[in-house]
């Protein structure tokens, strides 16, 4: 186990996040086909992250691996006012933030009797990283912002009678965030700073699924709040001869990040021997995320700035052709209401309104594997900054374009 955990520390990649925030809803590589709208279908084991009770339809021992080709573009416009820290040469608008970047899944589901499941989900259910060039207009605001993340979610689903079926499970998450950008010093000229802190935090996540007919279901799924209280380091780069002391000390810090709940509510339906149905609608509390405030560890602050995030709604439709026995064909769309007001956009998170188009397909190649694939265009509505963060900071006056390519592959093996 251990041996998995670090190895998938070290493969997963800090990305954009491709839903609200720094959510990442890539947990499962057959339904990126539908647009993530089908968590009632229990399709697989992949089930233990979107609603862990649908492991009762999931039959006998299962493993899912998933891997997810992420390509974000994000690009910044200048509207001709923006301004550097300190006055200095602008240098250009960053070229593309946006990173190509892996990100994988990892599910076991057995049988325990008849109504008793267990399982086990290995994901990155946060992540972001926006990287501009380093002598860009806008780099005393950032540079570099990343935030990787790892979840060990055990769980357990029991099958109360026919028509209802429930499920419970445990995370353990790991956070690291790295976040850089230039510092202005005076007359000294230009130098930089890193900041990056890590933390384990656990929560839970429940879920129910009840069978209104033989081929229509609903479901409902929570997870968990989880609290990260992030320790580590920020180090500058000074110019000479700036000493190692006062505001450009380095040195220990500590910042607090709430990862937030999320509550859905879906269906599906088998509507005949050729097609299925299927809905979602996802809330997630980005309330909770005001302001982004840094101290160091002797309780001074370091930075702060205003977020005042707003909790938003995802609503995704699906359908599944059954072209054969073997081959499934999927379809979906989805709208992704972005957390972020124009007022108080960074251009360390510049996400705006998303709007998704998903194709995938479904290959049975033996009596135990299946084959999934799947590719998702997400259009991201342009996103206007207007932030003025002082002399020392510059001002960026303009918008950001934006989109996302996905694709995906998921082996599926039946013991």
């Amino acid at each position: 186990m251990h041996k998995i955990i670090l190895s998938l520390m070290i493969f997963t990649s800090p990305i954009a996040a491709q839903a609200a925030g720094f959510a990442l809803v890539e947990q499962s590589g057959s339904g990126l086909g539908n647009a993530f709208a089908g968590a009632a279908a229990a399709e697989d084991a992949s089930t233990i992250f979107f609603n862990p009770a649908g492991m009762t339809y999931v039959q006998g021992t299962q493993l899912v691996g998933a891997i997810h080709l992420i390509k974000p573009t994000v690009q910044f416009n200048d509207g001709g006012l923006s301004t550097t820290g300190g006055g200095l040469q602008k240098n250009g608008n960053g070229g593309d933030a946006g990173d190509l970047a892996l990100l994988p899944n990892l599910y076991f589901k057995t049988d325990l009797s008849d109504r008793v499941k267990l399982g086990l989900g290995v994901n990155a259910p946060f992540g972001l990283k926006t990287e501009y060039n380093s002598n860009w207009i806008g780099r005393f605001q950032t540079v570099k912002s990343a935030l990787k993340t790892v979840n060990i979610n055990p769980a357990i689903a029991y099958k109360v009678n026919d028509n209802l079926s429930i499920g419970a499970g445990i995370s353990a998450m790991w956070a690291q965030a790295e976040l850089t950008n230039a510092q202005y010093f005076g007359a000294a000229g230009e130098g930089s700073a890193k900041v990056k802190g890590d933390d384990w935090g656990f929560g839970f996540n429940l879920g129910a699924i009840y069978q209104v007919s033989p081929d229509t279901r609903l479901g409902v799924a929570y997870r968990s709040k989880v609290e990260q209280h992030l320790v580590g380091n920020v180090n500058f780069a000074r110019p000479s001869p700036v000493p190692n002391a006062g505001a450009a000390r380095d040195g220990n810090i500590l910042a607090d990040l709430t990862l937030p709940e999320t509550f859905s509510v879906n269906a599906f339906s088998r509507i005949n021997d050729t097609w299925d149905l299927m809905g979602d609608v996802t809330w997630t509390r980005w309330s909770q995320f005001q302001a982004l405030t840094i101290y160091r560890d002797s309780g001074s602050l370091l930075s702060a700035t205003q977020e005042n995030w707003s909790n938003t709604l995802r609503y995704s439709v699906g359908a599944n052709y059954h072209y054969s026995d073997a081959i499934k064909l999927r379809a979906g769309l989805a709208y992704d209401k972005e957390a972020i007001s124009d007022q108080f956009r960074t251009a360390r998170i510049p996400g705006n309104d998303r709007k998704w188009l998903s194709l995938g397909a479904g290959w049975k190649i033996s009596p135990y594997g299946n084959v999934d694939v799947g590719y998702a265009h997400l259009f991201i509505n342009n996103a206007s900054i207007n932030r003025d963060e002082g002399v020392t900071k510059g001002k960026l006056i303009g918008n950001f374009d934006g989109s996302v390519d996905i694709v995906s592959m998921q082996y599926t093996h039946n013991f």
